[in-house]
């Protein structure tokens, strides 16, 4: 089972977010995402964990305090497929016409 864990503490890494969920299952992967530019915590993450811990771990965190945050836990959705059609074009700058004559 995939597990959405928002509002976390900036402070909680990978390892921290495994730890908090192990006294309900085994976890087998624990990512805290972090922003690309700075590398900071984004404040969310998801857990992989087995279907009876997840419900547990839900059961027993959502809504939980943890360092001052109330952090909420509930079932991963499916990513949606990206669409790789971005839109387009862009400008081509300023063309001005270069004849001089």
């Amino acid at each position: 089972m995939r597990l959405f864990v928002g509002n976390l503490p900036w402070s909680i890494g990978d390892d921290e977010l495994r730890d908090l969920f192990s006294e309900f299952g085994e976890v087998t992967d624990s990512k805290v995402i972090n922003d690309r530019e700075t590398g900071r915590s984004r404040g969310f993450g998801f857990i992989e964990i087995d279907d009876d811990g997840g419900d547990a771990a839900i059961k027993g965190l959502d809504g939980s305090e943890q360092d001052g945050r109330d952090i909420r836990v509930n079932v991963a959705e499916e990513r949606k497929p990206r669409d790789n059609n971005r839109g387009g074009g862009g400008g081509g700058g300023d063309r001005r016409d270069n004849n001089r004559w």
